[in-house]
């Protein structure tokens, strides 16, 4: 995926918020930490003040992390995904044809990605093996437990 991220627009917006989060309260308040424990002595035997500048340097590493992913992220519109084939953002009904048991995932960003409600990332095994399908296809998927045949019923956004 040319080390793009995909994203909905409530995704994207979710990111920023959390970035604007860290930037503004988190920042503040380890800033607030490290001059507490400044004031409680010699720094070289300051274990509270190793903490806390520890504590700020992984902060500062999310933020930066964040960063990163919104210089690399690219919105996509519904409305211009095309459902003759599976894509990212696609809703996709599978009927796996060792049980015969019918689900539907969600194909999204490594992101956004969450099973208990269907989303799927396209890089997990499952969602490469569905990527491109059209409805009839079969599509083999290697997973740990083995080779698993899913039936792709119908494509949605």
């Amino acid at each position: 995926m040319s080390g793009f991220t995909y994203f909905t627009k409530d995704a994207l917006d979710q990111l920023k918020a959390d970035l604007q989060k860290l930037k503004t309260v988190e920042r503040q308040a380890a800033s607030k930490a490290i001059a507490e424990a400044r004031e409680k002595g010699d720094l070289r035997e300051n274990a509270e003040y190793d903490a806390a500048k520890e504590a700020q340097g992984l902060l500062e590493a999310k933020i930066q992390k964040l960063e990163g992913e919104l210089a690399n992220a690219r919105i996509i519109d519904e409305g211009s995904i095309d459902t003759s084939k599976v894509s990212i953002l696609t809703k996709v009904t599978v009927t796996n044809l060792t049980n015969k048991k019918q689900m539907t995932y969600h194909l999204v960003s490594e992101k956004e990605a969450d099973l208990k409600v269907g989303k799927i990332s396209v890089t997990s095994p499952i969602g490469k093996g569905l990527l491109g399908k059209h409805i009839g296809d079969v599509a083999s998927v290697q997973v740990p437990a083995g080779n698993l045949q899913f039936k792709i019923e119908n494509i949605t956004v």
